[in-house]
This record gives structure tokens, sequence and C-alpha cells, in this order.
């Protein structure tokens, strides 16, 4: 049974996806910790509920990202993590935790990579007018959403509804992410 840690900056309905995989015995693992930089974000409550950890930080308290990162390492490593699982986590993942869990860190992206990379990239879709959306769970590297692709769903789309493309996107990537998953562990 292997370790998951979900870092994740809002909602987290990508969190539950995973937690509840596990939960069901879909994924052979356990979620034993959430890395939360937000407060106030939703997804505190949806580890709550699940009883999963958190460790919740501000960026502003440390004076660099290696302070951070390496605290965040020393949590990581006290709670035996064999697998990150960026799930909507908005910061840029630098050096200290690359070194620390190399090809161990996945990503979900709402869009197929290496297209429409970085933080916009539904709105960089639909504004492009592509007609074959999608999202890509990836291993990171140091670029931006770079890194080996574990898994990809593409769907395509004629309608005039960028909600409902952001819907479907969701949709996919709350079974995408935990099929990703699986197949990382398998491997």
């Amino acid at each position: 049974m292997q370790n998951l840690a979900i870092f994740a900056s809002g909602s987290g309905t990508n969190f539950e996806a995973i937690v509840d995989a596990c939960e069901n015995g879909k994924i052979a693992a356990k979620v034993v910790l959430l890395v939360c930089d937000k407060k106030d974000a939703f997804v505190l409550q949806r580890a709550e509920n699940h009883n999963v950890p958190a460790f919740v930080f501000n960026a502003k308290d440390f004076s660099e990202k290696s302070e951070y990162e390496t605290k965040i390492v020393e949590i990581l490593k006290e709670k035996s993590v064999d697998l990150i699982c960026l799930a909507g986590y908005m910061r840029i993942v630098g050096e200290t935790l690359l070194r620390a869990f190399p090809q161990k860190i996945l990503n979900i992206h709402p869009a197929l990579l290496p297209s429409f990379k970085g933080t916009h990239a539904i709105d960089d879709a639909w504004n492009f007018g592509v007609k074959v959306f999608g999202v890509t769970v990836h291993l990171i590297d140091d670029t931006i959403d770079g890194g080996t692709i574990i898994s990809q769903r593409a769907f395509e789309y004629h309608g005039n509804s960028r909600d409902e493309v952001e819907q479907k996107i969701h949709e996919i990537e709350h079974q995408l992410f935990p099929e990703a998953i699986k197949l990382k562990i398998k491997n």
C-alpha cells in the first residue's frame, strides 16, 4: 500500500476523487496528508471530512521557496509519503521538492499537453478555438507543465459554452487522475 500526499489550493474536487478511489479500493494507496497553501480553501473541509491530516502554510511567512519546501519535505518523510499528487496546487514546485521526490510528483492539467501550458489552459484553448479539449496527468520536471505524460483523455466539443467545456474537463479529471495514480503505482 502506497502513501499519497495531495497538494491543493482550492475547492478540492480532485482531492475528493482521489481519496474516494483509495477508500473504495480502486487504488492500493492511502492519502496520508493534504498540503495546502490557502488557509480558507474548501479542500481543508474535505480533508477533515475524510480524517486526512493537513499541513497549511502561507508562503509569505517564509523568506524563500526552499524554506517552506524544506518544511514540507520533512513532513512528507515523517508520513512516509511515496507519491505526491498536485491537484489544483497553484504554486510552482521548486528544486527542493523535485530533488527529494524525483519522478514521484504527479500533476493534473486541464489541457492536452504540450499545448496550453500554464494556469489559464481552459481559457487559452477556448480562445484559440480548438475543437478537441482534454486532460493530462504527468510527472513534473523543472519546467512549467513539462515532464513525462502518464495519461491523457480528449473529447470533441463543437458547442458555444465555455462552462460546458470546463464541466466536462472536471468530470474527466475525476476519473483520469485516480487511473493515472494506479498506473504510476504499478510501475
